[in-house]
Parts: structure tokens; sequence; C-alpha cells
């Protein structure tokens, strides 16, 4: 028997990988210096381990190592709520689930949303984890375009008028988009609302990224601008602010929704990891959240200010880049004759000169953007980013190099 001849499931088909999470192992292989622009993980100093290390022993005891409550371990959900009510987005315990990050948060909310060829909006580019997730439950994706002020809700309608059918699920990232960068605007939110009461359509909020905003001022959430509504699911995640390795999430959900997101988690993982859980709470209850929460602002700041300052000096107005007000990227696309290099080429010899980025097409559902990419600024240092945008200069000069002679004249780094 050959893998041709295994009963798969039909669904086996919509169930596509990951170019973001498996430049992980990519990046593993190689045995060169890179910097790493790539994955989307705060850098190795901005994860607490002090802290961490800190929580007493006694915090552990056995019920951190056997099976907890599906909806989360109690104190997690008290400290979670008690944080929550200090920000300007509080919520209610009930509300609240705790997740095996923000991806299970995703999955659970296809699982109970998405039938097999139900419509589903996605933000273009978008984070393609998210996508392929509502893809593995069958879902038709329909891509609205963004701009500097997120999703263009105009288009939306127009996309959806020409479809000849309802979304069952629009999918957002409101905040610091990823990849874009950019920020659902106000007046957008507020129509997105309004469109989504009308079609019935679930609005995914996947929000990793809210609470590093270091410049401007916070935008009301859904939560905030339509209260206790069932058509809001909400997808947040401990991953972007302390650690992605501890696997900690949660969604808010109407009260009466939970249920379903129990049964539907139960049929997953049973529980959230114990012992990462006890850690986070023991964090939070400690005051180290917002301490911790300032210094990142800071520091994603001034890491965002260096590459864009990196990105002037080197390629000047061979690219375009977005400015985002938060999180952790920048979205690049390049401009003139270089404008005609495919990032997916121009990634390869960016590797070899030893800096790796996600090439656009990686970032669409039906692999547009190849002349655009994505760049994380949160994982490296000022000089790390120096470094890697001069290796980045190089590639695109060399990238130039290949093209057909007539159109590299003006090559070279500005």
């Amino acid at each position: 028997m050959s893998f041709r001849d295994l009963p798969l499931a039909e669904r086996a088909g919509h169930l596509v990988g990951s170019v973001i999470d498996s430049s992980t192992s990519l990046l593993a292989k190689q045995t060169h210096d890179i910097v790493r622009f790539a994955m989307g993980a705060p850098a190795e100093e901005a994860v607490p381990v002090e802290l961490f290390n800190s929580v007493p022993a006694a915090v552990y005891d056995a019920s951190s190592y056997t099976y907890g409550a599906t909806e989360g371990e109690p104190h997690l959900l008290d400290a979670l709520t008690d944080y929550l009510a200090t920000t300007a987005d509080p919520t209610a315990r009930e509300r609240i689930t705790i997740t095996s990050g923000g991806m299970q948060g995703l999955d659970l909310a296809c699982k109970i949303f998405v039938d097999p060829g139900d419509l589903v909006v996605v933000e273009s580019p978008t984070y393609t984890n998210g996508s392929a997730t509502a893809m593995s439950y069958g879902a038709d994706l329909l891509e609205v375009p963004v701009d500097d002020d997120g999703m263009i809700i105009d288009e939306l309608e127009a996309l959806v008028a020409a479809s000849g059918r309802t979304p069952k699920a629009i999918y957002t990232i409101p905040n610091f988009q990823n990849p874009s960068g950019t920020t659902l605007s106000l007046p957008r939110r507020k129509r997105l609302l309004e469109l989504a009461h009308s079609w019935n359509s679930v609005i995914i909020d996947d929000d990793p990224y809210g609470l590093l905003r270091f410049e401007g001022e916070d935008l009301p959430t859904f939560n905030q601008l339509s209260p206790n509504d069932p058509l809001i699911f909400s997808v947040r995640t401990f991953s972007k602010i302390l650690a992605p390795g501890l696997r900690v999430g949660w969604v808010e959900t109407d009260p009466e929704l939970q249920r379903l997101v129990i049964n539907a988690k139960q049929a997953m993982d049973t529980c959230t990891n114990v012992p990462a859980q006890h850690l986070v709470a023991e964090f939070i209850l400690r005051g180290g959240l917002d301490e911790h929460l300032n210094w990142l602002r800071r520091e994603y700041h001034s890491r965002k200010e260096a590459m864009l300052a990196s990105i002037d000096r080197h390629l000047g107005d061979r690219v375009r880049t977005t400015n985002p007000d938060g999180g952790f990227f920048l979205w690049v696309t390049l401009q003139g004759e270089d404008a005609k290099i495919n990032s997916q080429r121009l990634f390869d010899i960016a590797l070899a000169e030893g800096v790796a980025f996600i090439p656009g097409p990686a970032l669409s559902p039906t692999g547009r953007f190849t002349d655009a990419f994505r760049l994380c600024f949160a994982s490296c240092t000022p000089e790390r980013i120096e470094v890697g945008i001069e290796r980045l200069t190089s590639a695109l000069d060399k990238a130039r190099s290949e093209m057909p002679l007539g159109t590299a004249a003006s090559s070279g780094a500005r």
C-alpha cells in the first residue's frame, strides 16, 4: 500500500502548512549567521525568564501536574479578569475561556461556526495560519484588500455583493495587523459591526498585539463598541506579551457560547497546559505584567524606529514601508524596477546572504504580493537590525543583477 491508497478525509486536501512556522525549521538547518526578521516572536531578551524563574516552588503542587478545568485554572481566570479590569477593555470572568495559545482560539472559532462551503472573509494580506484554519474546515475564502487604515470596508461590501452570498465569518486582526502593521480605523470598525449584524456574520477578532501600542491613542475594541455582542468572538494570547512557548491564550465570547467552546476544546486537548497557567497567573498576581508591558512598548518602539532608519539609509525609495503604532511588523513593498523581483526569489538570495523574512505570497491564500514581504522588528536589537538591512540590500542588488540587461542599469543601494 502507498500513501495514495490511504483513505484520507476530504478535509485533508484543505490542510495547508504554514510558511511562517516552517521558517523556524528552515533556519535551524542553516549553518551560517542569519539575522531573523521572519518569525513573529519576541526577542529572547524580551521574555521575562528571571521573573519566571523567581516564581516560588510553592506555587506548584500536585494540582499543577494533573488535568485542569477545560475553561481554565480558576486563579488564572481571576487574575486575568482582575488585570483586564485595569485596562480600557475589561470583561467578565464568565466570558473567558483559557486556550492553548491564540491558534487554538482561531481553531475553536472555525470549528464552531464554519461549515464546508461557507464564505469566510480574510484580510489581504493576512496571517495565513488563520486563513488556513478556516480552509481546514472547508471554508471558501474571500480576500479583502488592506490599506493604511486596515481592511477596506467599501471593498468588502463590493466583493461580498459580487460574490452573491454573505459571509459566515469575518476574520480580522484589528490592531497592528499581521503582516501589514496597519490598524483598523474607528469608522471602519463601526461599519464592520454594522455589516456583521446585517449579514449575521461572526467577527473573529484576532488581537495578539493590542496591548503593545507604543504610539498614538488606543482605539475602542469591537467589544467596547458593541458590548456583550454574541457575534464577536475575540481571540487573545500571552504569546506576544510573555512567551510563545507557554502556549497560553484566551478567548472572550458570549457566556451562552462557552459550553460549545468547552465541548470543542475537550475534543482537542482536554485542558490547557496547567503548569504554564499557574506560572502566568503568578506572574500577573505579583504585579509584573504592567512593568513588563511598559518595557516592551519602549523597546519595540526603539526597534521599529531603528529598522525604518536603516531601511531609509540603505534602500531609500527602492521600497515603501508601513509605519505601525505598535506590534511586531513592517510591510515592505518593492518599488520601481525592483518591483519586478519576486520576493520568493529574493528570500532565497537573502537567506544565503544571512537574513530571513517572510515573502509576500506566503501571506495571501492565493499567493498575491510577489513584490512585497514582511519584516519583524521585535526580535532583533537595533545593532542586529542594521546588519540585517545591510544584508537585505546586498540581496536586493544581487536579485537586480539577475534581471535582463537594460532593467538593472540603475541598480544599487541608496
